[in-house]
């Protein structure tokens, strides 16, 4: 049984992680829940992950995975499926008598190759390789690419050095979304996207970058985020 709080931010999780393709910085959910302090999320986060209903990733800082989801919410735990994709795992066989579940159909998308998640590097050009995505993490009309994941910028939204990210083409963003920008023509970044006016910042979700201001015209979005694959 989980408390309103709990439920609120559990809620909250996974709606962030359904639009974003990951979850909310302790920031937002603070903010979201009306506490004063984060002290209060740490409460609930860790009385969520005893109730299993979440996992903090190991040595992963404040990268939070949603397990399973309660039937209040309008969806079973059998019928949930994380937005985060795991791979480097082997196989393992079903126990026996176990309900055989129907394979879930994978895309070959492009990765077109390195994103900073940090200071911008030079824009993306050609695609290096495919990389096979679940088709459920697509999400929206028009096409996916992945791009892989430079730098440490973006950690307090649960996206790490080496991972691999699946974005939606897309020219128009609203303010919190997780984008590619395409700044000045010529350095692509991926930042969370917030409009003021004809002023765009790019606010990194780590407090050792600074968000960074531009005027509307020097910013293009390349993109939107849906998903993330990370390997072990």
């Amino acid at each position: 049984m989980l408390t309103k709080k709990q439920l609120d931010l559990l809620e909250f999780i996974n709606k962030r992680m359904q639009r974003n393709g990951v979850p909310p910085s302790f920031d937002e959910m603070k903010e979201a829940l009306d506490l004063r302090s984060k002290s209060g999320i740490h409460r609930l986060i860790t009385a969520l992950e005893e109730r299993g209903f979440i996992r903090r990733l190991a040595h992963r800082a404040r990268a939070i995975e949603i397990v399973k989801l309660p039937d209040s919410m309008g969806m079973s735990p059998a019928g949930f499926v994380p937005r985060v994709v795991e791979g480097g795992k082997p196989d393992v066989p079903a126990p026996r008598g176990a309900m055989a579940v129907e394979a879930v159909q994978a895309v070959e998308l492009p990765v077109m190759g390195q994103i900073a998640a940090g200071v911008p590097i030079e824009a993306i050009a050609h695609a290096s390789h495919n990389v096979a995505v679940p088709s459920q993490m697509l999400s929206g009309p028009g096409e996916h690419y992945a791009l892989e994941v430079k730098g440490d910028s973006m950690i307090d939204a649960g996206i790490n050095d080496g991972d691999t990210v699946v974005i939606r083409e897309t020219n128009t963003a609203d303010n919190g979304d997780i984008v590619v920008a395409l700044v000045e023509d010529q350095e692509a970044t991926l930042k969370r996207f917030h409009r003021n006016g004809t002023t765009i910042a790019l606010e990194a979700a780590n407090p050792a970058y600074e968000t960074r201001f531009f005027a509307h015209e020097q910013v293009k979005v390349q993109g939107r985020l849906v998903g993330l694959i990370r390997s072990y």
